[in-house]
């Protein structure tokens, strides 16, 4: 079964969003065997060779030959770039079309699904310009780079909270003479992946955060401390983006014996509830997204299910339960 097309144009790009362990992987397969589709990885750390328990990848022996793409495409030494990622996913979109295909994008990671759909121009980078902004960070201290870019993007100045993001705006600031602030995304879907469909899981709060409990001690029970040891060897603590992974970097406190598995457990799990929150937040904010409640014991019995609300959704642009949505996160 396809999905209506406008005159003789491409299939839509099935965007499907939305908070950590709301059920898009397993949506995602359902929607692709319906639709005859494949599916675009936007799930930043699924980038990344070796990293599949802490995650949440789906097995190969679980993706029901549906192909899948940007998944295990980077060492965990090497630095994710959602600009590479970009150029990347807007070339896959149109091969899966050309195959007739429905391309089905998925993911948590709201800059990477922006940077696929919209129009987003991505500043320039100069690695020995970041190099001395580092080192100036580690003999300084924070507040003299901030100090520096209050005086030209007082906006991010005050918003950004990380390090590395404040290296990173005054890099842009410093090669480009403009606010890092006005290379922010507007939604403007990008002409080479319309036309885009976009959809999103939300799920009540409480339920979420069980979910996320138990996701959490199976990813233990499955054997993350001996994924992580396994990664340290190849290097893991080298990459910049990886290392800060999720589960990984708790984990990895394991390893170094301040922590316990039990407490690398709880921290991991308060980390990806906090994790829900912020995605919840970014994902809120699209008016295009239409929203679907997640799988969940009170969706379970009201004559529509989860892949029939979605399939309804990109068909006809309507949820026939929508009076019944869950709680957000």
């Amino acid at each position: 079964m396809g999905v209506p097309r406008p005159g003789d144009g491409p299939p839509p790009l099935v965007v499907l969003s939305g908070a950590t362990a709301t059920g898009k992987s397993d949506l995602a397969i359902s929607l692709a065997e319906h639709l005859d589709g494949e599916i675009v990885n936007a799930d930043a750390m699924q980038l990344y060779r070796g990293m599949d328990i802490g995650t949440a990848k789906v097995p190969p022996a679980e993706q029901r030959e549906i192909p899948h793409h940007q998944i295990d495409v980077l060492d965990v030494t090497q630095e994710a770039s959602v600009a590479h990622y970009q150029r990347s996913t807007r070339e896959l979109v149109p091969q899966i079309r050309a195959r007739g295909r429905t391309p089905i994008l998925v993911g948590g990671s709201g800059l990477y699904v922006r940077a696929a759909i919209d129009t987003i121009d991505f500043p320039p980078t100069d690695p020995d310009l970041r190099d001395r902004l580092t080192t100036q960070l580690r003999l300084e201290g924070a507040e003299a780079l901030r100090e520096e870019l209050r005086r030209t993007d007082p906006s991010s100045a005050e918003s950004i909270r990380d390090d590395r993001r404040l290296v990173r705006a005054l890099e842009v600031v410093r090669l480009t003479g403009r606010p890092f602030t006005s290379f922010m995304p507007q939604r403007e879907y990008c002409p080479v992946m319309e036309p885009v469909i976009q959809l999103g899981l939300t799920m009540d709060r409480a339920v979420l955060h069980e979910r996320i409990r138990h996701r959490v001690q199976h990813m233990t029970q499955a054997g993350l401390l001996d994924e992580v040891r396994e990664l340290d060897q190849r290097g893991l603590r080298e990459g910049i983006t990886a290392s800060k992974a999720i589960g990984y970097q708790q984990f990895l406190a394991v390893l170094d014996g301040t922590s316990t598995v039990a407490e690398a457990e709880e921290a991991t799990a308060t980390a990806t509830r906090k994790l829900a929150r912020k995605q919840e937040t970014w994902f809120r904010a699209d008016p295009r997204i239409h929203w679907i409640p997640g799988p969940a014991p009170e969706n379970s019995t009201n004559g529509t299910s989860l892949l029939q609300r979605a399939l309804s959704v990109i068909r006809h642009g309507e949820d026939p339960g929508a009076d019944q949505r869950s709680g957000q996160v």
